[in-house]
């Protein structure tokens, strides 16, 4: 049951090709740092969570609503939602916080957020997402192949247990457990999106990320953050410093 300040949950949402596991590191930060309940879902069509017949933003909001239910349910009347997603994830989370959802998000942190897609771009995700499933020989394969589509290479060893919640076996076979039309999600409409929230949005980077710049970003109006030396996955590279993003929204201390 919420206190009379209420309590503030913490969504944490993937990027494309990722899982929910891609926060496991985050675990210890979380257990010091953040006061409340923290959840970390699959996506629609990644890890655990089952395909949809098609992929829109909207529609992957709509599984996490429904994933949220029990959580939802417990909510107290001030209890609070912050949402933080990766890429993908963010987009993701600018969806949940429209005021026609009704949810009760506190702020909205997106990392990583790809804004500028050309057609060409456009193009080769449509030709991915219309590939059949590659299967592998061994884990290892398959591990390696899933690094890269999650972008995670060089950032978690093959056998991390981190990866295995993103590949599947099946007869002595290995595949990627995501599902291949989700790279079909198309380009994210970030200017509609925030104008359909009340609530306050920061868009962040790794000053290395080369899928969107503080340029880009800066044309949409809200508050821009870089973080220093870091990449697209920042927060695999330095869960620390993207947690700090949270700081204005982190609920009191625990008693």
């Amino acid at each position: 049951m919420a206190d009379e300040t209420g309590n503030r949950h913490l969504l944490l949402l993937h990027g494309l090709g990722a899982t929910g596991e891609v926060w496991l590191p985050w675990a210890p930060l979380l257990e010091r740092g953040w006061a409340g309940r923290w959840l970390a879902p699959d996506l629609a069509g990644h890890g655990w969570s089952p395909p949809l017949p098609t992929y829109s933003f909207e529609a992957l909001a709509e599984r996490v609503v429904a994933g949220l239910g029990p959580v939802a349910e417990r909510l107290g009347p001030r209890d609070r939602l912050v949402l933080l997603g990766h890429s993908l994830g963010g987009v993701v989370a600018l969806a949940l916080a429209a005021r026609s959802r009704r949810l009760p998000v506190d702020a909205v942190i997106g990392l990583g957020i790809k804004v500028a897609w050309t057609p060409a771009e456009l193009g080769k995700a449509r030709e991915l997402a219309e590939r059949p499933v590659t299967w592998f020989a061994s884990r290892d394969e398959a591990a390696r192949r899933y690094l890269r589509v999650a972008g995670l290479t060089g950032l978690f060893a093959p056998d991390h247990p981190v990866v295995d919640a993103g590949l599947r076996r099946e007869d002595g076979r290995w595949r990627l457990a995501m599902d291949p039309a989700a790279f079909a999600v198309g380009k994210p409409g970030l200017p509609a999106l925030l104008a359909a929230t009340d609530v306050p949005v920061l868009l962040a980077r790794g000053e290395q990320d080369p899928m969107v710049s503080d340029a880009q970003l800066k044309e949409l109006g809200v508050p821009v953050i870089t973080l220093p030396g870091l990449g697209h996955n920042a927060h695999v590279e330095d869960p620390a410093a993207v947690l700090d993003l949270l700081a204005p929204y982190a609920p009191p201390d625990r008693p």
